[in-house]
């Protein structure tokens, strides 16, 4: 059987599939913030920083997560409990089943990483991370990760990372753990590094476009309705014209983007 690395050199072109998937196990892992493993069909993930679209009973809209991590036919999700639909998700244990499509998004291109990529997550940005450090060290890259958080109870995922073989630099806003502040404070701590691959809230996006000048990836959180690109709900402004975050995305090159004044 091909391993990830192998699919993904193989396949860049996006194909969406159903599927249903069963419940492994479901845990806190920090503040308001669980880890989901399911066993179901992966084969349609072909990269890093593509997310899923849950539907869940009694809501009218899916759910969009990024996906943390693919072994096998075991995905691997972390989200954080921030509405009715997250609170479900959160009460949900092993063997329940979800209808979820997969291959969303268009994932980071590792050709363009350079040899020592630098990933940055704020908050629940940080789960793609995981599975874009893992193939990036497969390839022969040094890996070095800012990590943001409001605080130390939400701080997640640091050993798992470190186990890797990235370094792993936290930063809190109360300075509870790590580096007190944004992730940009913690810039100059890090050394060098060939490029950003990162995801997280637009106002972190905004500053870490602001203060580097290196080669960038960065993943843009939307509001989604289909998640596939056909409510065009999603669509945001380029230098080349409009994409659609759910499906020409969510990641875009620097040189793509025009900020919303």
């Amino acid at each position: 059987m091909e391993n990830f690395s192998q699919k993904f050199s193989k396949t860049k072109k996006q194909k969406m599939k159903q599927s249903v998937f069963r419940v492994i196990s479901n845990r806190a892992v920090a503040k308001n913030t669980y880890e989901m493993k399911l066993s179901g069909d992966n084969s349609h993930i072909t990269a890093p920083g593509q997310f899923v679209n849950i539907r869940l009973d009694g809501f009218y809209l899916r759910r969009p997560i990024s996906v943390c991590d693919v072994e096998g036919d075991v995905l691997t999700l972390i989200y954080k409990v921030v509405g009715k639909g997250t609170e479900k998700m959160a009460e949900m244990v092993g063997g329940e089943e979800l209808d979820i499509l997969t291959g969303l998004g268009n994932g980071y291109d590792l050709e363009k990483s350079g040899d020592r990529p630098l990933l940055v997550g704020g908050g629940v940005g940080l789960p793609p991370m995981y599975l874009l450090a893992k193939e990036l060290i497969k390839a022969g890259k040094q890996v070095k990760v800012i990590a943001g958080f409001g605080s130390a109870d939400e701080v997640f995922y640091k050993e798992e990372f470190e186990k890797l073989g990235a370094s792993f630099t936290v930063t809190t806003v109360d300075g509870t753990l790590g580096i007190r502040g944004f992730v940009t404070d913690a810039l100059g701590t890090v050394g060098e590094y060939s490029s950003i691959m990162t995801c997280g809230p637009e106002p972190m996006l905004k500053a870490l476009y602001s203060d580097t000048d290196c080669p960038a990836q960065f993943s843009f959180e939307e509001r989604m309705g289909c998640g596939f690109g056909a409510c065009m709900g999603c669509s945001c402004k380029t230098v080349t014209g409009y994409k659609r975050i759910c499906k020409d995305g969510p990641i875009l090159c620097r040189e793509e983007i025009l900020w919303e004044k």
